[in-house]
Formats: C-alpha cells, sequence, structure tokens
C-alpha cells in the first residue's frame, strides 16, 4: 500500500530526558555553568564586602586579614599588591574547569561544588593538616575521598616546578595523613595569558606518578570529569578513543571564531589559520613568547616541513600565515594566534586525532558551521555520523579502492579508515592507508585540511589531490605487488578502472544538477563497484533533466541497491535542500523484478538547541532522542550483500520492493513505496468521535441557518 507522497512530512514527538553524570567510585556532581558564574560574582562582591568594613573600621590589621580570606594566596605578593600574571592563571583554570563541566563552587559551602580555590581549602581538616601555611591554586573533589591538586607557576619554563611543587608540597602531604582522603592527580600550570599556558597532568598508581595521556599522547589540557572516570575507573594514566564532547567542540569553535574576528583575520583565511596551527602543534607548541614576526616564521617553518615530511610541500602556500601590512594590527593579530593555540592545547587536539572519531573534521565542521565560514567559502561538510553510516552500509574492506570525488576535509575518507583500520591486521592497515584511499577537492585551502586529516591519523593522505573530479581521471596501478591506483590526464581503458567503492557529497553550492557528480564518479568505478552519494531530493524524483539521468542513464546502466532519506535539517545552520543516500551498483543495469532497498530516517539522534544541531546524548545536558539509523543500518547491510533473498517491511521506516517502471514520473523516493504505519483501534474510535461531533455541528449549524432563511422569506 503506497500511501505517502515524495514531500511529506512526518512529526515526530521528542521527549527530552536529563542524564546525570556517571560515578567514579563515588558520585561526581552535575555542573551548572549559570550557577558556577553567579557564585563567581558572589565571591567578588565577599572580597569589596570584607575590604569596604575592614576599612571603615580604620584597622588595619583586620583588613589584612580580610583581604587574605577572600582572596587567593597566589594573587597576593610580599608587598600585599595583587600579581597580574597570577591571577590571570587562577582565572584561566578556574574558566577552563568550568567549560569541562566541573562546578566551580567551594564543596565546603555548597554541596554540589566540586573546586576549592586557594584558601577555602582551610575548610577540609585533611588539607588544613597538609598543607600549613602554602596553598595550590586549587584542588579538584573528585568525590569523598580523591583529590587532584592544581598548582601554577608564571614561566612557561617552570611547568616542572609546578608539576613537582603539586606533588610534593601538597600531594604528598595529603597522602603521608592517616585515613582515606588521597591526592590521586596533580597537575601544573605555567605561563601566561601573553605567553599562552603549559599544562601536564600526573596520576598516582599503586604509590607512583605517571604522566598523563590521551590516546597515548601527553594531555595538554586539564580534563573533564568524564576523563578523570576512565583513568580512575581503569586504575590507568591514558584516556583512550578519547574525543572531546561536540558541546566543547561548539563552545571552543565560538570562542575561536571570535578571538580570530579580533585579531582581524577574515573568514575567508580562518580556514587556512586554522590548519597551520593544528600543523604547528602536531609535536609541540611554538613558543609563543616571541615577536610576531618570529612566530609566524616559526609556525609557517614548521607546516612547511610537516607537509614536505609527508610528500605535500606544493600545499605549504595554502596555509602560510601572512602577518597585517600595518603593524599597528600586530598586537591583536599575535593575541589571536596565542589565544587560538591554547584552545586547541585545551581541547587535547593533538591526542583525539589518534581516537577512531573524525576529530579534525568534526572540529572544523562546526568551526565553519557555526562562525558562518562555511557559507563563506562555499562548501558544505558532511555530518559525521552520515560518513559513519555510508561505510558501514557499504562494508569497505582493506582491499577495497575508496574515492570520495569531491572530498572537503576528508571526512568519508577517515570513516573509511577508521573502519578497516577496526575490521582488519595492522599490515593490512598500513598497505590500505598507503595506497587505497583517493580523494579530489577543488580547492586548495579545503584540500590541505584532508591532508592535515590524515597527517595527524598517521597516513593516507598520499593519493589525496587539488583538483576538478571532471577534469581529473584515476588509472590502474600496482605497487609492491599491491592493487592500487594514480592520478593521470587520461581515462583507464574501458573494463580496467580501479575504484571499487566511492563515498560521496556533491558539493551542493554549484548550482544544482547534482546527480552529474554521481555519474563521474562512476566513471572511475571497477563494474560491480559500490557507491553510497549523497543528493538532493529532487535528482530522485524531478521530472525533467532529473528524470531523464534517472531512466536513461541510472537504471539502464546501473543497478540501484537502496535509496534513504536523512533528516531535512541534517545541514542545519545551513539553508539546504534534503538529501537522500543512495547505493548504486556500478555496470550492472537494473533488473525489473528486482527489489530497492527504501529507507527512511526520520530521526538520526540529533537535537536542534540554540541555533546548534548535535547528538542528543553528548549534550552539555544529555537529553534522550530518537535515532532511526541502529534500525535501518543493519537491514540495508544484509540487503546489500544479499539483495535477492532479503525482504524487510518496517511501515514509515523501511521496505523492500521492486520500482514501479509504469511510474510515468519514476519516482525513486522512499515515500512513494514505504507502508503506512497500521491504525489502532483508539486511533479508529478517536477519528470516529471527531467526525460525529464535526457532523453533529454542522448539522446544528445548517439547521440554524435553513431557519433563518425560512423567517427571512416570510417576511
Amino acid at each position: 500500500m503506497r500511501t505517502m507522497r515524495p514531500r511529506m512530512e512526518a512529526a515526530h514527538e521528542r521527549r527530552c530526558h536529563t542524564a546525570s553524570l556517571p560515578s567514579l567510585q563515588e558520585p561526581l556532581l552535575e555542573h551548572s555553568t549559570a550557577e558556577a558564574e553567579a557564585e563567581g560574582q558572589k565571591d567578588k562582591r565577599i572580597v569589596v564586602s570584607k575590604k569596604i568594613k575592614a576599612e571603615s573600621l580604620g584597622n588595619r590589621k583586620k583588613s589584612k586579614r580580610a583581604l587574605l580570606q577572600a582572596q587567593p594566596l597566589s594573587e597576593i605578593v610580599p608587598d600585599g599588591r595583587p600579581t597580574d600574571t597570577e591571577v590571570e592563571a587562577y582565572e584561566y583554570i578556574r574558566q577552563q574547569l568550568r567549560d569541562l563541566n566541573w562546578v566551580v563552587k567551594d564543596p565546603s559551602r555548597s554541596p554540589e561544588g566540586q573546586v576549592w580555590t586557594q584558601n577555602q581549602c582551610l575548610a577540609h581538616p585533611e588539607m588544613k593538616a597538609a598543607f600549613g601555611r602554602k596553598r595550590p591554586e586549587n584542588v579538584v573533589k573528585l568525590s569523598e575521598k580523591l583529590l587532584w591538586v592544581i598548582e601554577a607557576k608564571r614561566s612557561r619554563k617552570q611547568l616542572d616546578v609546578a608539576v613537582d611543587e603539586a606533588i610534593e608540597y601538597y600531594a604528598a602531604k595529603i597522602n603521608a595523613l592517616p585515613g582515606n582522603v588521597r591526592a590521586v592527580m596533580a597537575t601544573g600550570v605555567a605561563g601566561t595569558e601573553e605567553s599562552g599556558y603549559l599544562m601536564r597532568t600526573k596520576i598516582r598508581i599503586d604509590g607512583r606518578w605517571h604522566t598523563v595521556t590521551i590516546n597515548n599522547q601527553d594531555a595538554t589540557g586539564l580534563l573533564s570529569p568524564a576523563d578523570v572516570r576512565v583513568l580512575i575507573d581503569t586504575n590507568g594514566a591514558d584516556v583512550h578513543e578519547f574525543a572531546p564532547s561536540p558541546w566543547l567542540f561548539v563552545h571552543a569553535a565560538e570562542r575561536i571564531n571570535e578571538v580570530l574576528h579580533k585579531g582581524g583575520i577574515n573568514k575567508n583565511d580562518r580556514a587556512k589559520t586554522i590548519a597551520a596551527l593544528l600543523l604547528s602543534v602536531i609535536h609541540e607548541p611554538p613558543n609563543l613568547e616571541t615577536a610576531l614576526p618570529v612566530l609566524i616564521g616559526e609556525i609557517n617553518t614548521r607546516g612547511e616541513a610537516e607537509l614536505r615530511a609527508n610528500g605535500k610541500p606544493e600545499f605549504a602556500p595554502f596555509v602560510r600565515i601572512l602577518p597585517p601590512t600595518n603593524t599597528t594590527n600586530h598586537v591583536n593579530f599575535k593575541a589571536a594566534l596565542v589565544k587560538t593555540i591554547l584552545a586547541l592545547q585545551n581541547l587535547n587536539i593533538r591526542s583525539a586525532m589518534n581516537s577512531s572519531t573524525d576529530v579534525l573534521g568534526q572540529f572544523y565542521e562546526v568551526f565553519l558551521k557555526y562562525g558562518n565560514g562555511a557559507k563563506e567559502i562555499g562548501i558544505v561538510l558532511t555530518p559525521r555520523h552520515v560518513t559513519r553510516f555510508a561505510v558501514e552500509a557499504l562494508g569497505v574492506g582493506p582491499t577495497d579502492l575508496v574515492l570520495d570525488p569531491a572530498c572537503g576535509t576528508g571526512g568519508f575518507l577517515v570513516a573509511a579508515f577508521d573502519y578497516v583500520r577496526r575490521n582488519c591486521t595492522p599490515t593490512q592497515l598500513d598497505r590500505f592507508k598507503q595506497y587505497n584511499l583517493f580523494g579530489i577537492e577543488q580547492e586548495s585551502y579545503v584540500a590541505v585540511l584532508a591532508i592535515v586529516n590524515m597527517i595527524f591519523r598517521g597516513d593516507g593522505k598520499h593519493n589525496i589531490t587539488e583538483g576538478n573530479c571532471f577534469t581529473t581521471f584515476i588509472e590502474p596501478r600496482t605497487i609492491k605487488g599491491h592493487a592500487s591506483g594514480q592520478f593521470s590526464e587520461q581515462a583507464a581503458e574501458a573494463g580496467r578502472e580501479p575504484i571499487t567503492r566511492v563515498l560521496m557529497n556533491p558539493p551542493f553550492a554549484q548550482g544544482g544538477k547534482e546527480y552529474r557528480f554521481v555519474s563521474r564518479a562512476l566513471s572511475f568505478m571497477a563494474d560491480g563497484g559500490l557507491l553510497f552519494g549523497l543528493l538532493p531530493l529532487d535528482s530522485m524524483f524531478g521530472a525533467h533533466e532529473e528524470k531523464v539521468w534517472r531512466s536513461d542513464e541510472l537504471l539502464k546502466k546501473h543497478t540501484l541497491l537502496g535509496v534513504v532519506t536523512l533528516p531535512d535539517e541534517l545541514f542545519y545552520p545551513a539553508a539546504l535542500k534534503q538529501v537522500v543516500g543512495v547505493i548504486i551498483k556500478k555496470g550492472v543495469p537494473h533488473p525489473k523484478e528486482q527489489s530497492v532497498f527504501w529507507g527512511r530516517i526520520v530521526n538520526d539522534g540529533y537535537l536542534k538547541l540554540k541555533s546548534k544541531r548535535l547528538p542528543g546524548n553528548e549534550m552539555k545536558l544529555p537529553r534522550k532522542v530518537l535515532n532511526d539509523m541502529p534500525t535501518v543500518l543493519p537491514l540495508l547491510q544484509n540487503f546489500i550483500n544479499n539483495p535477492r533473498s532479503v525482504d524487510a517491511n518496517i511501515p514509515m521506516i523501511c521496505k523492500t520492493a521492486p520500482i514501479d517502471f509504469d511510474d510515468p514520473l519514476l519516482e525513486l523516493l522512499p515515500e512513494v513505496y514505504l507502508d503506512s504505519a497500521p491504525i489502532s483501534k483508539k486511533e479508529i474510535q478517536r477519528a470516529a468521535d471527531d467526525l460525529a461531533r464535526e457532523t453533529v455541528s454542522f448539522l446544528i449549524r445548517f439547521r440554524k441557518e435553513t431557519i433563518v432563511e425560512a423567517l427571512d422569506a416570510e417576511a
């Protein structure tokens, strides 16, 4: 029964529930940014109030005591005046903890608080007994028995000193006391806002201190409650498979965009600026305590060296940063570079690149999406959960040659890389990343992001090239006994096309006819190869050129295996057409009797909130959101592997059915073929009641009108 039409809209009620954070060994408390900020304002008012009251009494001794009690000790120098650099560190640490979802309140005064600052530690009996006259910058309450000490120093050169003092002056003394309270983590913070901050964290395991790593890279920022929970629960020093939460990316992207704006870096240059800075921090951050020309020189040199080492020196000009021509702008420009590098460090971006998540693509996606950069430079970035869905649907293997002819930042290629990594041996992965991944990107400043993405992941960048997919060709090639391909200026011989898998999202901003990109991609492929592409809905039901393409090329030359409608706000906030994912088998004319998998994903687990669209379960306050992907994906996988023997039919969700070739419009959309949901007795009763009420209302109104007309006639 076909009751749904192409433009049909479905209304689904979304009920969101707030999920609390899991516990360590004892509960970690939830974070409230608004309450934390209010507490910070309250602390400032207490300082001012105490100072005024003390001075009004004319008692210098009392005034000094009040200030010391209210103001962090590290902000007081011998002559009693605050030190600007230490005030900066104090504020910086508190803000970072707040951003990471810690409740920055005094636990001794607020039941939900998690962070003691300076003299607030005196209210805790064990810390008061252990510290004496010294105070760390902060102590974080991990649980009733577990603590994390943070100590700051003014110079970046004093990072080791900060870490040692956090352990020896504070953590060790707590651990020497009788009882169950233990300091299990210690962090050193060194630097200023102008020079930038360095951080190192250690964790105590079986009586010994170990440097905390994330995906086997030293952690360069503070840790979130979730990260700490992993360390405590595993009794280890590495947070494996770490990737920053999407909401943290959004905050960082917005902050970096604002910083770059204030630094005079326009939107068109921000993509290459981010690429250059990411390359500069691959091994360790550059020296930020230098003049702007020197800093820019070091950033550019590092970027060029990384690209040269990875066989892509020709892309160096596209990530080269140039200083402002007007020297009066140098201060703001340098501040923007420094703050951006700090923001990347705070995200532990180097560590995150080693996870199985496309962190760079995800960060760059939100960086452009929520800073309006994508609109400015005319690109559309494919959401990461869609790239994973496509790769898992096709089932990419270590011997497949994979192409994305409009690869953007490399999201599909990274998804393929990660899928193969999870399902093959190290030897197979090494061959795959060297010889089997191909990407074409027309815009140089975007192609370099794809290259950087793969550099961070260890390899896979060799076969990413700048170019137009309509004038670029790929010929087969054998390298060290392994089947591969190479870019060339002429097409491969018919029957010798090398590509076996295509994953693509054509550039929607180029004026329509996106189906041309699908046709072009199929020309690179060997017969029997599989393609997954995103296309606007009108490509699959349009009545003019689109219909000619569907009938005369798509179905006459190839097999349509599946069509899956995706959410209409998939690319939000970009105002783009709704899309479908099409799965095509190259070189086999479509058998009229063969079924097609028709799928419909209305809910993908994402939620639109405050002009953002993020996964509900990974928001700052997790939400429960409907997700049709886990239902559709395994059925689609089974059908692709066995299209003649797999049947499926879930009303409103998916169905396998042959194409209706008698349809004069030849509409190839799931909404044409899916069955409606069965109607329940309650729905029938409700409809009958509504109809009865409407009928009675009509009869009463009609009778009144008839009587009035009769009276008017008699008059």
